[in-house]
């Protein structure tokens, strides 16, 4: 069976030196979601009820009740890895699919006690089957609100491109999103190998989403070096960086995500899963958050990576010996990195002073 949502990966969990972990239950603390994939977030038994329901093969990694073994710091892992993402995508084929997938996200997040969520989409990717770009967003869109509405959970979108296509097509979702801003995108990413396109070829999009109103969210630093966190700042005006953990082996460029306090969108569980970093306990959480980096952790794709939000609190925890006190203080960076509403941001920001106090 896979692990349950919210339990601990399955690693040693010997704790480094860094002072005694806490105890306060984890799911309880109030926190943001930042880093979640469309597909990625769907519920293995999903899969496998609507792999069967379209008559779709899964290979064994996805249907053998185990989290895929992947590594894709090399080509032909990253492949993997997306070829398996294809897969499942595409057992998304009807509104009810998508209305499913998104409702059961929200309940694991308010399971994981998230109380904000920006899930991130490339809507190209579901048109074919949809009718298209504009009916594919509108779907996904009115699956947002009416799972917002049942789970009380507040639910925003991040439209995402695909650095693996033409810029051009970047531009295309750019004004997209900016047109539904009214309906709950806040947000313009770049998602997909960092080792394919760069960064400034992207950069018309990107403003296409910034006059527009949209805050800038691309993925960076996780499959290349430092280089990759700084052209999203120079090139993309980056307010957040998908992942960015490698900006721990430029010290300057530290310096600078805090003093712009700009968010990194940490995923422990994929840096590991993909190979990033052999053990949690060499993600380099210590470093950013001790050089003032803010920091959202994020479940990233809980489908291929097997733990959800508040697992990767507990990772912190138990493998990065957080306190609570500290523990605390990132899920203030989660809201605060956000786009919640002000009004949002403060009722989320008092129940972690509760969750703390108590």
């Amino acid at each position: 069976m896979l692990q349950s949502p919210g339990d601990p990966p399955r690693h040693d969990r010997a704790v480094p030196p860094h002072g005694a972990p806490g105890t306060r239950e984890l799911r309880l603390l109030p926190k943001a979601h930042l880093h979640l994939h469309f597909t990625g977030s769907m519920r293995p038994g999903t899969l496998l009820e609507l792999a069967d329901k379209y008559g779709v093969h899964l290979p064994e990694a996805l249907s053998c009740g185990e989290p895929p073994r992947l590594r894709a710091t090399d080509e032909r892992g990253w492949f993997r890895f997306q070829r398996l993402y294809d897969i499942a995508r595409s057992c998304l084929r009807e509104p009810e699919d998508i209305q499913r997938l998104v409702f059961e996200a929200a309940e694991e997040d308010v399971r994981d006690g998230s109380q904000w969520l920006e899930i991130q989409v490339d809507p190209t990717s579901y048109a074919p089957r949809l009718g298209g770009l504009i009916p594919a967003m509108e779907i996904i869109l009115d699956a947002v609100d009416r799972a917002a509405r049942d789970t009380g959970l507040g639910i925003r979108v991040l439209v995402a491109a695909n650095r693996m296509k033409h810029p051009l097509d970047a531009r295309t979702l750019a004004r997209l999103a900016v047109r539904y801003r009214d309906r709950g995108v806040v947000g313009f990413g770049l998602s997909n190998d960092e080792r394919r396109g760069l960064a400034r070829d992207f950069d018309r999009a990107f403003a296409i989403a910034r006059e527009g109103g949209l805050l800038a969210a691309p993925h960076g630093g996780e499959l290349t070096g430092p280089h990759s966190v700084r052209d999203c700042l120079d090139d993309l005006h980056a307010a957040r960086v998908g992942h960015g953990v490698r900006a721990a082996e430029d010290p300057r460029l530290l310096r600078e995500l805090a003093q712009r306090g700009v968010t990194c969108e940490v995923c422990p569980s994929s840096n590991v899963a993909l190979g990033v970093y052999e053990r949690p306990g060499d993600v380099p959480l210590r470093t950013l958050f001790e050089a003032g980096v803010p920091i959202a952790l994020g479940a990233d794709d809980p489908l291929l990576f097997g733990s959800r939000l508040a697992a990767q609190y507990e990772l912190t925890r138990v493998h990065h010996g957080f306190t609570d006190t500290e523990l605390a203080e990132l899920a203030r960076q989660s809201i605060r990195g956000s786009a919640a509403p002000a009004e949002v941001q403060k009722q989320v920001l008092a129940g972690i002073d509760d969750w703390l106090a108590g």
